[in-house]
């Protein structure tokens, strides 16, 4: 295949489009409605437990507000999920993964 000049500018804004929605999160159609952001809710995540996060998303469930930010953090062999109400930034859940993680 012959590549232009054209073509070498193309390729790197391609690259940084796909590099920034590779940050994007599941749920992010209901952030609008939340009250703290999503590096608010990580910081809370993480001070209740401490890892390294390997999934987020913001999702609508049952209990607090009825929109959470939910977290998989991974620390040793053991993945926490934590859940943290995206009003008011209280932990709403905090336990080990079960075998069968959604």
């Amino acid at each position: 295949m012959f590549m232009t000049k054209k073509h070498l500018v193309l390729v790197p804004g391609l690259l940084l489009a796909a590099a920034a929605s590779a940050f994007a999160y599941a749920g992010q159609e209901f952030a609008g409605r939340a009250k703290i952001s999503l590096k608010q809710a990580r910081t809370i995540a993480l001070k209740a437990s401490p890892g390294r996060i390997t999934a987020e998303e913001l999702e609508q469930e049952k209990g607090g507000s009825g929109l959470r930010y939910s977290f998989d953090i991974r620390r040793g062999k053991v993945t926490q999920e934590v859940g943290v109400d995206a009003a008011t930034g209280k932990v709403l859940e905090n336990a080990a993964e079960g075998p069968n993680p959604d």
